[in-house]
């Protein structure tokens, strides 16, 4: 990719407090991406209209978007050089979406993975109607995400693998927009799929996730942190047998943490022997809290005062809107509104 002109976009919900596989898999990538991508524009966004679907309380979204906020800021996210903002405080990405929506066959929306999970887990219990439970929202969210990432005609989404679809519906309905009302207004984006963004594992084996209990706080206690670290599922081989570092726990989480040598080093300890899963469990605890500590202070700093945490975001908020405006005048006139 070319540094001069990419345009960078990803976005985070808000629906949980941030925890390591948030870290691992999509705000450290993220965070070295839009470092190597100085010379181009770079806009993170909290989703918190996105989070509507799977949060209920009024009560969650606020405070896990001041979480996501503080946190970012925490690990050093620079505002003066970076679009950080949250998606609420840009009301022309919901125009957009709606403008978007008049152009997209509903046809591409049934193809949407999320929906057909939701379908298909329906029409596997008795007496339930396929849409049983499906709210618009959910029906939607390509088109939302569309909207997100059209509205500042970004170039390159970085996504997990389970997220690329997305991205090939923005492309798609790009598309229909610029076919519809014969323009090139839209750019087509591209995903990237980054090694690091991948499925994070959790605690007991199992994807790592909120609603599995399986995860580890970025700013927790850190007596429970280490803990829950004990916690970890493994096999039952010898400190002097050989093992499989991608196949461990504690070496995925580790290495999410860790600079290319030290991972180095410690993939060596679990091929060649001698390491035991109480020590390897030790190292990863350290390492956890070497990594941590100082961000959670500042983590602490930004969240002790929401005041301030929303003058940043509102501030931070201000030039995206500025940019998004200008857009929504130019599109209305070509759609003739």
């Amino acid at each position: 990719m070319s540094n001069k002109v990419d345009k960078i976009l990803t976005g985070i919900k808000p629906t949980g407090h941030p925890h390591i596989g948030n870290y691992a898999g999509m705000i450290k990538p993220t965070l070295d991406l839009i470092q190597n991508n100085a010379c181009g524009k770079n806009y993170i966004f909290i989703a918190n209209y996105h989070a509507l679907n799977s949060t209920d309380t009024a009560v969650n979204i606020k405070e896990y978007t001041f979480e996501i906020a503080a946190c970012f800021l925490a690990f050093g996210l620079d505002i003066k050089t970076t679009n950080f903002y949250r998606q609420s405080d840009v009301p022309e990405v919901f125009e957009l979406s709606t403008i978007l929506a008049s152009a997209t066959p509903k046809g591409l929306m049934n193809r949407a993975h999320a929906y057909k999970a939701a379908v298909d887990a329906n029409m596997l219990k008795l007496n339930t109607d396929r849409d049983d439970g499906i709210n618009m929202g959910l029906f939607t969210y390509p088109i939302l995400m569309a909207a997100d990432i059209l509205l500042f005609n970004a170039t390159i989404v970085p996504v997990g693998k389970d997220q690329i679809q997305h991205v090939e519906f923005a492309r798609d309905i790009a598309g229909y927009f610029n076919r519809k009302y014969e323009t090139d207004f839209f750019t087509l984006p591209t995903s990237s799929v980054q090694k690091s963004v991948e499925t994070v594992i959790g605690l007991d084996g199992r994807k790592m996730s909120k609603s599995y209990d399986n995860t580890l706080s970025l700013f927790g206690d850190p007596k429970k942190n280490r803990k829950l670290i004990n916690k970890i599922i493994t096999d039952s081989k010898a400190p002097e047998e050989l093992k499989d570092p991608d196949s461990s726990v504690i070496f995925q989480i580790y290495q999410s943490m860790a600079g290319a040598h030290e991972v180095e080093l410690f993939r060596s300890r679990f091929e060649t022997g001698g390491l035991g899963y109480g020590e390897a469990k030790q190292i990863l605890a350290d390492k956890f809290e070497e990594t941590f500590h100082k961000p959670a202070q500042y983590y602490q700093e930004f969240m002790s005062d929401k005041g301030e945490l929303e003058s940043i975001m509102q501030e931070a908020s201000r030039s995206v809107r500025e940019e998004a405006s200008d857009r929504i005048i130019q599109l209305r006139s070509i759609v003739g509104t």
